[in-house]
């Protein structure tokens, strides 16, 4: 499934039927997915005999993994589950689960202190699983010949909150050179900015990765400039991108990885000043230096109570489930880590 149907579907909030995995006379389906040789072991969902829902909300980013895991049990025999996935961002997610409006909810980073208090108020015991890698993608035009690496220092100067009203690349050179940039030479050609919202937990690992420590070295707010052209959509994002020619934006590696033809990664330098583009090598090696962990964060209690949501999450750690994360275009956690995940989960009591 292409990422725009993903999004269509999780724009609907499409109920996915879902069926925790019994015998194998139901249909079945082919995943590009490479298998996963290391994957720990583990058993599929079993039927839960009593069919049940599960709402699964949050992150954009971890949104495709949750509708093909939804899909894989789908196409099983067995129970009567049924799953709806929606994709509001990390932080919407966390509002709607921490209210107990959600039974599950997906993050592109871990969860805040502010936010778990939320939870605590709000009474909701929870999980957190890691499911997968991410590297966070920025990126510009396939026109954009000028522009092939940046360092953190550029992007501040670019995106940061002292670069307001820039226009132009160029206009970021200054900044750049006082923050000692390797790249502090940019064209003089239109800038065009595409990027999620503050609800959006990539917003929060970009800031992260390329806002907050020169922020904080230089007094400034830890935030991005606020005149960009915002969408919790991503394919929105993505459309922004690849309509100007000296474009800059940055949005999950998997809607990279599925529109290359329409836009260009821009490499980004490591410490050591070595220019490092986004691939699944890279990303599952860590010497990308924008990877990031991706989270489910489930109910303790609804999931005590709800077998639904038992038999989903068993799904999503099987050696099947596991390898929805590469067929979504994202890396998987290596052996341990995985091992770790489902250790926590089988551990919940």
């Amino acid at each position: 499934m292409k990422l725009k149907q993903w999004s269509l579907l999780a724009a609907l909030a499409v109920t996915l039927p879902l069926a925790a995995c019994g015998g194998d006379d139901g249909a079945s389906t082919t995943s590009d997915a490479p298998a996963s040789s290391d994957a720990p072991v583990s058993t599929d969902a079993p039927s839960t005999g009593e069919g049940g829902s599960v709402f699964v909300t949050g992150s954009s980013t971890v949104e495709p993994i949750s509708i093909k895991v939804g899909e894989l049990a789908g196409t099983a025999e067995g129970g009567n589950l049924k799953v709806t996935v929606e994709g509001p961002g990390t932080g919407d997610g966390f509002k709607k689960f921490c209210a107990g409006d959600g039974d599950i909810t997906g993050a592109s980073r871990a969860i805040k202190e502010e936010e778990a208090t939320l939870c605590a108020d709000g009474g909701v015991e929870y999980l957190e699983i890691a499911v997968g890698i991410d590297g966070l993608t920025v990126a510009t035009s396939p026109k954009n010949t000028a522009v092939e690496c940046l360092d953190k220092a550029a992007l501040y100067a670019l995106i940061g909150p002292e670069s307001e009203g820039f226009s132009s690349w160029a206009d970021a050179n200054a900044i750049a050179g006082e923050l000692g940039s390797a790249f502090a030479t940019l064209p003089d050609a239109p800038l065009s900015i595409f990027g999620p919202g503050e609800e959006s937990g990539t917003y929060d690992s970009f800031v992260e990765f390329a806002i907050k420590s020169i922020a904080g070295d230089r007094g400034t707010d830890v935030v991005t400039r606020a005149d960009y052209t915002a969408s919790p959509n991503d394919n929105v994002i993505v459309d922004g991108i690849e309509s100007a020619d000296t474009s800059l934006g940055w949005v999950g590696y998997a809607y990279y990885k599925a529109e290359q033809a329409r836009m260009k990664a821009i490499a980004i330098a490591d410490k050591e000043g070595n220019c490092v583009a986004p691939t699944d090598e890279t990303i599952a090696d860590g010497s990308y230096p924008f990877s990031r962990t991706l989270y489910i964060y489930v109910n303790t209690a609804k999931a005590a109570e709800n077998p639904a949501i038992a038999a989903y999450v068993d799904l999503y750690l099987s050696a099947q489930g596991i390898e929805q994360v590469s067929a979504a275009g994202y890396v998987q956690l290596d052996s341990a880590k995985q091992q770790l995940s489902l250790d926590a989960w089988n551990a919940r009591g």
